[in-house]
Order: structure tokens, then sequence, then C-alpha cells
């Protein structure tokens, strides 16, 4: 994640607290927001900045930050497959998985005994773009689907201000049905 650690060993709390003289709450803090590609590169949270930083300096840091990226979402895609026994498809959404070609492409590699054989023309022509990145003939298709959190969220909103108002005795402050987007 840009600034999140993710998996991380619970004990690691107190050593860290301890070993930097910090409260549990900072460690949690350093955790949710200076950890991730940030913390791992000293640099930046956004994988475009890393990518250009890699190739305009090849950076050994950067370069372990990217790598160990790629890794970790090889590794969730694998135990995915185990708990699923296998799949049909892989779909990358979110900032990096909708617009990095490159990195969609090194997730890819090494997938192949899983079926997955990637378009490499397809998947540097979908930046943002919604589609198949892998060939006709891929037995594990790849997909870029785009998030839409904001659309999401909205109808998240609309749907839980219609719950609370329709079962509450206040009248609605404002129209309804005028925020609703599909």
């Amino acid at each position: 994640m840009g600034t999140h650690s993710g998996d991380i060993d619970p004990a690691l709390v107190n050593l860290v607290a301890t070993k930097e003289g910090l409260s549990t709450h900072e460690v949690e803090v350093l955790l949710n927001t200076q950890s991730g590609l940030l913390g791992l590169s000293g640099l930046t949270n956004d994988m475009r900045a890393l990518l250009q930083e890699l190739k305009s300096k090849n950076d050994h840091r950067v370069r372990l930050v990217i790598e160990v990226f790629c890794y970790r979402v090889k590794k969730c895609i694998g135990g995915y497959f185990a708990c699923m026994r296998g799949a049909d498809a892989i779909v990358f959404t979110g900032g990096i998985g909708e617009n990095s070609p490159e990195i969609r492409g090194r997730i890819c590699s090494g997938l192949e005994w899983a079926g997955l054989k990637l378009d490499e023309n397809r998947n540097r022509r979908m930046v943002g773009l919604e589609g198949q990145i892998s060939s006709d003939d891929s037995t594990l298709q790849a997909f870029i689907i785009p998030t839409e959190e904001e659309q999401l969220i909205a109808r998240d909103t609309v749907n839980f201000i219609e719950h609370e108002y329709s079962s509450s005795r206040l009248e609605q402050p404002w129209k309804i049905k005028e925020l609703r987007t599909g």
C-alpha cells in the first residue's frame, strides 16, 4: 500500500514502541501513515514517481520497493488461487492497477504456470481504460476494471440517508431523488 504497512507480526508493535521510545498509538500512526511504499522508499507513496525515479536514477532502494510490491501482490494472488482452487480471471483495479502497465506486467510475469498469457500490446494501451489485457488464448484471463470509487461512495451515501430518514420521524431536509447517481 502507499502508506500502510500491510501484514505485520503483532509483536512488532511492542518491539518498535520499546526500541524507538514510542507509544503504541505513535507506532499505529507510523504503521498507517509512514509505511508501505513511502516507508520502504523513503521518497513517496506514488508508484508513478517511483517508476520515474527508477528510470532516471536506477536507485537500488526504489528497485527493491517495486520488487517487494509486485512480490506481495503475486503472493496474494497465489493465496487466493489456493483458497479458491483456481480462478478464471485476475482483475486489476485502483490507481496502480488501472494506470501502470509496467507494474501489471511485473505482477503477471511468472503466472504463466496458471495459464496467464499477457498480451503486451493490450497491456501497454490500457491505461485508465476497462478491458482485457490477457491474450485471447490465455486460460487465465486478466482484465482492468476501473473502481469508480466516487460514484460508489455517493450511491452508498444516498442509500444510507434514505434508510435512516425513511425509518425516522424526521422530514427529509432535501430531495433524495435528486441525489441519485444511477
